[in-house]
């Protein structure tokens, strides 16, 4: 046997790790290790990452997987999705599924939003509140029957999540079934105003049919038993697909013949960020974390006091008290590009809140963020600064979506 030549690269480093990028000459293959105080992670991968590499992507390590996060480049990804249809392989995402006469009983106890109202077909957006006044985590709730709902978490709190909900489920005697299938199951969003005409060759289901935020059980690109979801986010509508690992390859080719006619490309998780920050959406790990309260963070709308769950009476006081602060969306009025961590300020130059996301729009051409400020400065219209390395950039406050289109 020839020995196998490993070339290192160090692609990351941080305070508390380190990413090597690992090739091996003897198999043309490559890997990223995280090495985190002392621990060797081997990064994972999807489904279909051979098939992101032979298409020449730029992969990088996220929430434990090797993912795309670019192919020719954010802006003319972003675009694709605006004004046709694109693709994301997002098979990194987390599904639990929650079954049995108490499953109900136990989504309605750790969940914000009332999961009583979603029939089934039908899929909620949801958060999973701590018990000190922050967020677990934000998800979508399916309900694939009666007695049966998906749970479709953030990659890098599956781990996290599925702690939450056994030890829940344990802790006030739901004991519903719980199966965590996220290692079997791949994930892809078909995002774009031509996703129904380019992919309605793939299945009867009538694609038109399907509303916001419902879906089908139907056979999709010769493939059983897929779920076909009217969900995304990026503010331009397509579809969700869910179908097992092994007929993932068979799906991702499939959707690109169908949707050849109409210029479909795939696109990387880069442009997937910039995409979201357009429409407002907020982004686990920047705008919502395990200490930012759901009020403050505008999720009131899927925080409902007319039933029982976690922290409740304490948010429910919070709301009554009143917020000391909000999460806003801001425009800059003059060049520059806000970044996460940047200071917000006030006329006087003191400091009124952070920027958790930030970028510059591709779709409205101009430098978008969100952050949390002071509630006096909440409005829209409120006049704030960012501290932009050395210089103070105006900004308004404006409500969002940035993106109208």
């Amino acid at each position: 046997m020839l020995n196998a030549h490993i070339t290192t690269d160090v692609v990351y480093c941080g305070i508390t790790s380190i990413i090597y990028f690992l090739f091996t000459s003897q198999t043309a293959t490559f890997s990223y290790i995280c090495v985190t105080k002392r621990t060797i992670i081997k990064m994972k991968n999807t489904a279909l990452t051979e098939v992101h590499e032979s298409l020449g992507a730029k992969m990088v390590p996220f929430a434990g997987y090797n993912m795309p996060v670019s192919y020719e480049g954010v802006n003319a990804e972003h675009d694709v999705v605006r004004s046709g249809v694109g693709v994301f392989d997002v098979s990194h995402m987390g599904e639990f599924l929650v079954s049995g006469e108490n499953a109900l009983s136990l989504l309605q106890w750790v969940c914000s939003n009332d999961v009583s109202k979603i029939n089934v077909g039908g899929a909620q957006y949801n958060c999973f509140p701590n018990d000190t006044g922050g967020i677990v985590d934000d998800l979508i709730v399916y309900r694939i029957k009666e007695d049966q709902y998906m749970l479709v978490v953030n990659a890098s709190n599956i781990d996290k999540d599925w702690a939450w909900l056994e030890t829940q489920n344990t802790l006030k005697s739901f004991n519903a079934e719980l199966r965590n299938i996220s290692e079997g199951h791949s994930l892809l969003a078909i995002q774009g105003p031509k996703a129904i005409e380019a992919m309605q060759s793939l299945t009867e289901v009538d694609l038109a049919g399907i509303k916001f935020y419902t879906f089908e059980v139907a056979p999709f690109a010769g493939i059983e038993n897929v779920i076909i979801s009217a969900t995304g986010y990026t503010g331009s509508g397509g579809f969700e697909i869910y179908c097992k690992n092994e007929d993932a390859a068979q799906l991702w080719e499939n959707v690109f013949k169908a949707g050849a006619d109409w210029g479909i490309k795939p696109i990387g998780l880069a442009a997937r960020d910039t995409l979201r920050l357009e429409m407002g959406y907020c982004l686990y790990g920047n705008d919502i974390d395990d200490s930012t309260s759901p009020l403050e963070a505008g999720l009131g709308w899927v925080t409902k006091f007319t039933k029982d769950f976690v922290n409740s009476e304490d948010l429910k006081a919070q709301k009554e008290q009143g917020l000391k602060q909000r999460l806003v969306g801001f425009e800059l009025t003059e060049r520059g590009i806000p970044r996460q961590g940047y200071d917000i300020v006030d006329g006087d130059n003191n400091k009124i809140g952070n920027v958790t996301s930030g970028t510059m729009g591709p779709s409205v051409n101009k430098g978008i963020g969100m952050g949390y400020v002071d509630t006096a400065f909440a409005k829209a219209d409120s006049k704030i600064f960012i501290q932009i390395r050395k210089n103070l950039v105006p900004a308004t406050v404006v409500k969002t979506p940035f993106y109208k289109g």
